[in-house]
């Protein structure tokens, strides 16, 4: 019989742990989407035509070749290029990305000139410090996936890069709910790292 009020005080408690955690990664992806507010673009032609740096985010590669999703991202930013909204590209992944990612652009039509390689953009959150720290970035157009961006933007403007983002969804992907809801731990990941654990600029590799 004593154990049942133990059991059911138990239960209370993780009950309003449970409670807090929801409530707090509801919070933090409020904040961490506040960010993108009106800073998130569907078409090029909406994109501000600024002197800003396309930071084309990586994605998986198959064989040397890029996935559904990086490609898009790919040919959205050699869009952006051509259009005059971004005067070089950042492609920033692991491993062979970049160098796929480039081989696609200038296939595209991009000078070498103008694309810039970072093969140690492993996270989002590498990706845009590195930007700032090791590229001197310092005003970017972001191009991704729209479950991607808010993310990005967040990191990009606590890093010191002033942020905006261009959606490269060009159709539905495999996984691409997993990527949504991927997103709502990813943001929590992301706010950690720029309240708690992210380097000082003058510190940051």
């Amino acid at each position: 019989m004593k154990q049942r009020p133990l059991v059911r005080r138990l239960f209370i408690i993780l009950l309003i742990l449970g409670l807090f955690t929801l409530v707090a990664i509801i919070a933090v992806n409020l904040q961490v989407g506040s960010y993108s507010t009106n800073k998130i673009f569907n078409d090029i032609d909406s994109v501000p035509a600024e002197d800003r740096v396309a930071i084309v985010l990586g994605a998986r590669v198959r064989n040397g070749e890029p996935s559904d999703m990086l490609y898009d991202r790919v040919i959205t930013s050699v869009e952006l290029y051509k259009a005059g909204k971004a005067k070089k590209l950042l492609m920033s992944g692991g491993g062979d990305e970049p160098e796929v990612m480039k081989r696609l652009a200038v296939e595209l039509g991009v000078p070498e000139a103008d694309i810039v390689l970072d093969d140690r953009g492993l996270r989002t959150y590498d990706s845009c410090l590195r930007a700032k720290q090791d590229f001197g970035v310092t005003r970017s157009i972001i191009v991704t996936q729209d479950f991607h961006l808010a993310r990005s933007i967040y990191l990009c403007q606590n890093l010191g890069i002033d942020a905006v983002g261009m959606n490269a969804k060009r159709r539905i992907y495999q996984a691409e709910g997993f990527g949504w809801n991927r997103e709502y731990f990813a943001n929590v990941a992301a706010w950690y790292d720029i309240n708690f654990a992210a380097l000082p600029s003058d510190q940051a590799n």
